[in-house]
């Protein structure tokens, strides 16, 4: 009985198709199981490049290019495209097999054919060559074929590399764009490392080359599971993960471990992936954690969805970190009265005016939760040696006493009135766990980590024993959107050697990853290990149109092209929930959603409990992480708003946190627009924020 494989890059344009070819494609490869060509003919294309190329009727103008095995019964569905095209597609490309992982390669070859010469004759200019530091040897190790070779060894320029994107093997295309972002050639194999095959690779038998290409290639097993593809194509890493990433899931680590990477590149698939492998192994409980209720119930959706043994599911519990060190709590002394951001303020007030120091009670609240908080000081003489880091302020000796006085004031009058706030309530269950010789989980998965304080790392350092496979954490620290930053090593969390880095994004078209990460170019981003993140090397294999940003006279304009672009989405075809609109304040969502629903619109504020179906998604930057939309706007990305000043220490108080302050608001922007899928567009009255200038020079 004939087999389907479906190559990836089908998969990801399978959505952009219109309903009715999306209906036909189902309907014709449903039958193929049962096939004996009969009734899904399958005709050789007599121009075609590679003599195992063939074509499947899908109407009568619709075609898909399938690859023919040479032995076996398995065929890999490469393409759908109009009549015309889909036989102008098979002459120019062929399929090879790459020497460093045995996986298949598709290759446009005519198009390459093309380049090279306009390649040599520019870099006849120049003495400069793009991978001259890179030796023959060292390339093909890493699976750089002739061809490819040829081509790499006459580029001058990062944008000649770019250009070349869909003419090169893909895998190879990854390579050289690692290598030319300034990863090692130790980097990029460790990369595709997981990938390489230790057998001898033949570079004729492309049937096993498709067996090989789990990360590229989707084998189905029958019609119904090939329709659950179909209908959600986007949702892949529910049924396969990419070789990089299956070696995390599957590794076995002696203590702490990471893994970093851009926005899209399957962090949270790992994370969620790790959770159920851990239960496969049985070795005890597991806690998938994060920031925020919100995304822990993403997290609990992610786990009912992979985890259908109800076994396994009962070993894994979904909580947000403040909500399991509050249960803590409760479960010794009772509920808790946590103070409103409010009242904690009004506390704050009352013992500075006690104590006064000439700082401002923010500065005051930032000192004590950045410093006294974060690092456990519990004297005078203790705060008065303590680092600093993050605190540009110097003070003195004296300074630091009517700080400490006042601070000291603070908590005992949060004693005294029996109240408490988060710091102090994760204070109190570290303790508890601490004390506890029975601690209540084995393994702790963290997602979003960039965004937990020292203090909540020190809950979940106590709630498992030091041992193999004990905390394990997914964050990307271009992301952080809270005002957190940490030292893992000062937590008892030592990630050293157990840290791993996924570039491949699948989310964001190429074009919308590389005009966001313009927004932080430049910006030195920490760790959380002592050192600096880089996302060089990060890259999406999907393409689509570049960001639109649009900037006009007044909200009203902005509005009005607002409402102009979701009804011209929504007749293009593209469903109200698959459009999300954020902003840096909750009003201007607001605002947007009463333009919207005037003009007959469905929305949906996530700061609400109403149901999201079948609507428009709106809210602050905030309330987007952990979400992504087919179709994203970022409005009121103005220079009043983005950054918001609300959100920046005062340079006066402490030039070094505001400096840090800002870096946040880049991230945030940066967070908001990688939630599109294939198209953004970003909007503002008046003058655009100062975070744009980057973004439009790299553009």
């Amino acid at each position: 009985m004939p087999k389907l494989a479906i190559h990836q890059q089908f998969l990801l344009e399978y959505g952009k198709l219109t309903g009715p070819v999306q209906q036909r494609v189902c309907e014709v490869f449903k039958k193929f199981a049962d096939a004996t060509f009969a009734g899904v003919h399958l005709e050789k294309i007599n121009t075609a490049r590679n003599p195992r190329f063939r074509s499947i009727r899908i109407d009568n103008h619709w075609r898909g290019i399938v690859l023919a095995p040479e032995t076996g019964d398995t065929y890999l569905l490469l393409k759908v495209l109009r009549h015309d095209d889909a036989y102008a597609w098979a002459a120019r490309r062929d399929v090879t097999v790459n020497m460093a992982n045995g996986g298949i390669e598709i290759r446009n070859d005519s198009g390459l054919d093309a380049a090279l010469p306009e390649l040599a004759a520019a870099a006849e200019c120049t003495p400069e060559r793009l991978f001259g530091h890179v030796k023959d040897s060292e390339l093909r190790r890493l699976g750089i074929d002739d061809r490819t070779l040829a081509a790499a060894r006459a580029m001058t320029s990062q944008a000649q590399l770019d250009d070349a994107h869909g003419k090169l093997p893909s895998t190879q295309w990854d390579v050289l764009f690692g290598l030319a972002a300034g990863l090692s050639v130790e980097q990029v194999w460790s990369e595709i490392g997981a990938d390489a095959v230790s057998e001898p690779i033949d570079a004729t038998d492309l049937d096993t080359a498709v067996r090989r290409s789990p990360g590229r290639v989707l084998l189905v097993d029958g019609p119904e599971e090939l329709l659950k593809v179909f209908a959600d194509p986007f949702a892949l890493w529910r049924i396969y993960l990419h070789p990089t990433q299956q070696a995390i899931v599957d590794g076995r680590f002696r203590g702490p471990a990471r893994v970093t990477g851009g926005p899209g590149t399957g962090k949270t698939v790992v994370a969620l992936h790790r959770a159920r492998r851990l239960a496969e192994r049985g070795a005890g409980r597991i806690l998938l954690t994060t920031f925020t209720s919100t995304l822990a119930d993403s997290l609990q959706d992610g786990i009912t969805t992979l985890v259908d043994d109800p076994g396994l599911a009962a070993a894994i519990t979904v909580r947000n970190v403040d909500r399991f060190a509050q249960n803590t709590f409760r479960e010794k002394y009772g509920q808790p009265h946590i103070l409103t951001a409010d009242d904690e303020a009004a506390l704050w007030r009352q013992a500075h005016a006690r104590c006064p120091t000439g700082f401002t009670e923010t500065f005051l609240a930032e000192e004590w939760r950045h410093v006294i908080v974060a690092q456990q000081v519990t004297t005078l003489e203790q705060y008065r040696t303590v680092s600093r880091g993050g605190r540009g302020r110097a003070l003195g000796r004296q300074q630091k006493a009517r700080i400490w006085e006042v601070a000291t004031l603070f908590e005992n009058l949060l004693a005294e009135s029996n109240v408490w706030t988060w710091e102090t309530l994760r204070r109190e269950a570290t303790r508890i766990l601490q004390d506890s010789p029975e601690k209540p989980f084995r393994h702790i998965i963290v997602d979003e980590a960039q965004d937990l304080s020292p203090d909540q790392w020190r809950v979940l350092r106590a709630a498992t024993a030091t041992g193999p496979d004990d905390i394990f954490l997914a964050g990307d620290t271009h992301q952080r959107i809270y005002d957190n930053r940490v030292s893992l090593r000062d937590t008892g969390i030592d990630v050293t050697g157990r840290s791993r880095r996924l570039s491949i994004n699948y989310r964001t078209t190429a074009e919308i990853l590389a005009w966001s990460l313009g927004l932080l170019r430049g910006e030195p981003i920490d760790d959380m290990n002592g050192g600096l993140e880089s996302i060089a090397g990060c890259r999406s294999e999907i393409h689509g149109t570049p960001p639109d940003p649009a900037g006009f006279a007044t909200q009203h304009a902005e509005l009005d092209h607002i409402v102009r672009t979701v009804e011209t989405w929504i007749r293009s075809g593209v469903a109200s929930e698959e459009i999300g609109i954020a902003t840096r304040a909750k009003w201007t969502a607001e605002q947007i959603a009463k333009r919207l629903e005037a003009a007959g619109l469905r929305t949906h504020l996530l700061s609400r409990k109403s149901k999201a179906d079948r609507k428009i998604s709106l809210g602050t930057m905030h309330r987007m992480k952990g979400l992504e939309f087919r179709c994203m706007i970022v409005a009121g990305v103005d220079d009043d708003h983005v950054p918001v000043a609300s959100a920046l220490t005062p340079i006066e108080d402490d030039p070094h946190a505001h400096a840090l302050d800002l870096q946040r608001e880049r991230c945030l922007l940066f967070v908001a627009c990688t939630r599109a899928r294939e198209q953004l567009v970003i909007t503002w009255h008046g003058q655009p924020s100062r975070f744009l200038a980057a973004a439009q020079r790299s553009a």
